[in-house]
């Protein structure tokens, strides 16, 4: 299996416990990368033959800034099951991070991996 990614995705969203969090929007960073079979699609060069990493980021944006979660474990949990549920990828590892949370850190998030439940 191969895989598709976008790094550094940036959205701006409601996310935060505080109540000045819930007033105001803030920066979140998504990591995103999708288990796909590549082969098909090198093969005839055939972008619907692949997952689109633009279609994925389109839609990853567009989900997150409608959002309002309290947790980034609640938001990234949403996006793998949104990314796994809308494009055909076995598995999906997110990382979401929220880079303006913590005065002296670079960053702080989560890291979850998801695949599709057996039939």
């Amino acid at each position: 299996m191969d895989t598709v990614y976008v790094h550094g995705l940036t959205v701006e969203t409601v996310i935060g416990i505080f109540d000045w969090e819930r007033e105001i929007k803030q920066k979140v960073v998504l990591d995103i990368e999708m288990a796909v079979d590549i082969s098909p699609s090198a093969a005839t060069e055939d972008i619907d033959r692949t997952v689109s990493y633009k279609d994925v980021s389109d839609r990853l944006t567009q989900f997150v800034q409608a959002s309002e979660f309290l947790l980034v474990e609640t938001m990234a949990e949403e996006i793998a099951a949104l990314v796994l549920a809308e494009f055909p990828v076995p598995f999906v590892r997110i990382k979401l991070g929220k880079p303006d949370a913590i005065a002296n850190a670079a960053d702080v998030g989560v890291i979850i991996e998801r695949g599709q439940k057996p039939a």
